[in-house]
């Protein structure tokens, strides 16, 4: 037994085609606002979380400015994940973006990792937009540190709440007490995005808190950061 999974996304950015190109296409692009870092040789894929390394995708299509697709595995229990972005532009400097995250999850305990999936997924398409929308053409890095396993999941989540500044159940708009903005929330994640970048926390499959920020690196062009 296992579950088959295909979730369609899709937004429309006010980015060129070439950037969001360079978001979904390249190693730092991904790493700007997917889950850990990512880096691409030639057609192999390799994103690193934490210490660990997801296992390698392999590119199947890569059209620029307009297709990319990569898919992990399958492995010997067939468990595999395929990403799909096709990019079209539109007047006025928009651009469509369509993403399509499929896959296989085995086993009869798929249950917890495809919600978690899910809610991950919706997290981090939220992020590349607005990546694509405030941020275009640049990168972020990548940070991300593990907490200790939680027991009690509603209060960690109001200790984390109450330390930034937002209600216990904070909407998209609400403004920490540092004057960062919350951008995407939903029961496994909160993200929030300040003049430093993306502040992501998630509720991780295997209990532990996950802080998975994605930061500017301060340069003479931006002293802000």
């Amino acid at each position: 037994m296992g579950k088959d999974f295909e979730t369609h996304l899709d937004a429309t950015v006010p980015a060129t085609p070439d950037q969001v190109w360079d978001a979904i296409a390249t190693g730092p692009g991904i790493s700007s606002w997917y889950i850990g870092r990512t880096e691409i040789d030639g057609t192999t894929v390799r994103t690193a979380f934490g210490d660990d390394w997801i296992p390698a995708g392999t590119v199947t299509t890569r059209d620029q400015p307009r297709h990319f697709a990569y898919r992990t595995g399958p492995a010997d229990d067939g468990r595999f994940l395929a990403y799909e972005h096709l990019i079209e532009g539109r007047d006025h400097s928009a651009t469509v973006l369509r993403t399509v995250t499929s896959g296989f999850l085995p086993g009869d305990d798929w249950a917890g990792e495809y919600e978690a999936m899910q809610y991950g997924t919706a997290l981090f398409f939220a992020t590349l937009v607005e990546h694509l929308t405030h941020f275009p053409g640049r990168t972020l890095t990548p940070v991300t540190a593990f907490g200790p396993p939680v027991t009690d999941w509603p209060a960690a989540w109001r200790t984390l709440t109450d330390t930034l500044g937002l209600d216990p159940a904070p909407r998209p708009g609400d403004t920490t007490d540092d004057g960062g903005t919350v951008y995407f929330t939903n029961p496994h994640t909160l993200g929030i995005r300040s003049g430093q970048g993306f502040h992501r926390y998630i509720q991780g499959l295997h209990g532990a808190m996950v802080t998975c920020h994605a930061l500017f690196t301060p340069t003479s062009d931006h002293p802000e950061d």
